[in-house]
Order: C-alpha cells, then structure tokens, then sequence
C-alpha cells in the first residue's frame, strides 16, 4: 500500500458545508446593542447580545440578525429551523409555477409539398399552443436563391395559418440562406 500524498483539492473536494447561511445566528451574534423583535413582530427595545440570548433560549427559540446594516442591528426572535425550511418551500414552489418559454424550429424548403407543410403547421401550431415561441426558417439551396419570393410566399402562409394562436414578431428577413419569421403565441385572456 502506497502512502497518500497530501494535497488540498483533494480535502476540498471531501468538506463542504451542506448549507450556507446568510444570517448570523445565536452566539454568532457579537454587536454590543441590538434591537429586538419577538416572535410575534413586537419590539422589545434595545439590549445587549447576552440578553438577548437569554430571552431566546428561555423561549426555545433562536436569536437571527435580520437587518445587520441597521445602526443599532436589528434581531428577531424565531425558530430558525422553521424559517429555513419555509423559506426552501417558497423557492421550490415558485421554481415549480416558472414556465421557460423556449425558441422551437422549424425549418422548410421553398419546395416544399402541400402534405408536409400541414405536417409542419400542425408541429408549429402545438408548440405554440404550449406556449412556446416559434422560429419557421426556409432554407435555399443553388438555384433557389433566385427565387426568395418563394420562401417569402411560404412564411406569410405559414403566419396566417398560426394568426389564431400567433402573431408574427417582425415580417419575415432574409439571413444568408435562410428566410426567417419568428412567432409569439398570442397571450391566452
């Protein structure tokens, strides 16, 4: 068996702290004044951190700097556990209630036959129902360049197909090869 060679990422990477805290908790507290709120929101005055300690643990509960700024400090008397908790429950739950809009693709060709545009405007349409927004590219290739008009024609009967659901951000533009439209859902009232 080989010794082990000391080095500090390996130790780095095994401690770590399973949570941070922001706020200073119980004798974490060094300020000489503070001001103190009980549980309930109401002011018990201005004391020392020792006293304020006491008040707190004879309630069973914590003493957390909530305003460390504030001339004197301003700290509340809760349970700090349960704040925490709470706190992790709001921000999982307002995580939950996001919904990322994504930018979905669809891309055609100005040759493109009548079946498989339905297919594509079918596509197009469910994205946007699912409140996505929606990118419809035509791609030229060779010859085709010559007739962008094609590609033109294709994205405004794409846009009137979606302008139940969609409306279209600007008209459509051409970028290198591609023509390109975006369309936003329209907001559901």
């Amino acid at each position: 068996m080989t010794d082990a060679v000391w080095h500090p990422l390996f130790y780095a990477r095994r401690c770590f702290t399973i949570a941070t805290t922001s706020h200073e908790i119980n004798e974490e507290i060094v300020d000489s004044e503070l001001r103190i709120i009980s549980e309930t929101g109401e002011q018990l005055g201005i004391m020392s951190a020792e006293d304020a300690l006491k008040i707190a643990e004879e309630r069973g509960l914590d003493l957390v700097k909530i305003s460390p700024t504030a001339n004197p400090p301003v700290c509340k008397i809760m349970d700090y556990g349960k704040y925490r908790f709470d706190q992790a429950k709001r921000e999982k739950e307002s995580r939950r209630n996001q919904h990322v809009t994504e930018v979905k693709e669809i891309r055609m060709s100005p040759s493109i036959g009548d079946n498989d545009f339905n297919t594509k405007l079918r596509a197009g349409q469910k994205f946007l129902k699912d409140g996505n927004r929606l990118k419809v590219s035509v791609r030229f290739r060779g010859r085709e360049m010559a007739h962008t008009e094609l590609g033109m024609e294709l994205l405004q009967k794409f846009v009137q197909a979606c302008s139940e659901i969609a409306s279209a951000d600007k008209p459509p533009k051409m970028e290198g090869r591609f023509m390109n439209v975006f369309l936003s859902p329209k907001s559901a009232k």
